[in-house]
């Protein structure tokens, strides 16, 4: 059976009571999916103790936007992986193209969290794309390729944790301009190969980048492509539901 996940970045799109009504609208709705169809949804901080129990009651995985590396100490405004862990969360995204390009994330930061994302048991997700800048100077190989090698060198992974590739071109992200289904499966395929090589593992690669529900299916009918990461579509309702039903 060909699996495929559906990732909901709800981002900074939702305030709490929002929230919790779209969780309530996902639980009913996708309540019993296909076993061949994994769900997870990535609220605010702020709304994330909200929205965890109905999610996780309807089979719905939830997971943190962000966490800082360290356990605990004096890091205002920061929450660990320690503590999402704590608090029942799955997965975590890690180096999304919004933390590296607008808060200056670095791969070694990106690094650090992965790490400390492994060390409490939970997943990360690590998000992985080119700029438009530098898919024009042909650099976009050689940048994932640096991003991938930081992420994942020498890392030791733990026995049966599934590794999450997000590919998601900077240039797409919230631009409405998707990358071409057959690019996207190119770069998912060269993803690939690179974590193999690292860690010896296949990896679970999503595709993320202005997925809409009239684009959706071209990228999760895809063999080569496991699923999507959904940014400003996942947080309504009826988008989202049309981009899950766009699965064959």
């Amino acid at each position: 059976m060909n699996k495929k996940y559906v990732f909901a970045n709800w981002k900074m799109y939702l305030d709490n009571d929002e929230s919790l009504s779209l969780a309530a609208e996902f639980a009913n709705e996708f309540k019993n999916l296909p076993e061949n169809i994994k769900m997870a949804v990535f609220p605010s901080a702020l709304s994330f103790l909200s929205v965890i129990k109905p999610l996780q009651d309807a089979q719905i995985s939830v997971g943190a936007q962000n966490v800082h590396w360290v356990e605990k100490g004096g890091y205002t405004g920061e929450v660990s992986a320690h503590m999402y862990k704590s608090a029942g969360a799955e997965y975590v995204l890690v180096g999304h193209s919004e933390r590296r390009h607008l808060f200056h994330e670095t791969n070694h930061q990106v690094r650090e969290k992965v790490e400390a994302i492994l060390s409490v048991g939970l997943t990360p997700v690590v998000c992985v794309g080119e700029t438009g800048k530098e898919r024009e100077e042909n650099k976009a190989e050689e940048v994932i390729e640096i991003q991938i090698k930081s992420a994942y060198h020498n890392i030791v992974w733990p026995e049966g944790r599934d590794i999450f590739v997000a590919y998601e071109p900077v240039w797409a992200v919230g631009t409405g301009t998707p990358c071409d289904p057959v690019e996207a499966e190119r770069m998912h395929n060269l993803i690939k190969k690179q974590v193999v090589a690292l860690t010896g593992i296949t990896p679970v690669i999503l595709y993320g980048g202005s997925v809409r529900p009239d684009n959706a299916q071209k990228y999760l009918n895809n063999p080569d492509i496991n699923g999507v990461l959904v940014g400003g579509a996942s947080a309504n309702f009826q988008h989202w539901k049309e981009i899950v039903e766009s699965i064959e």
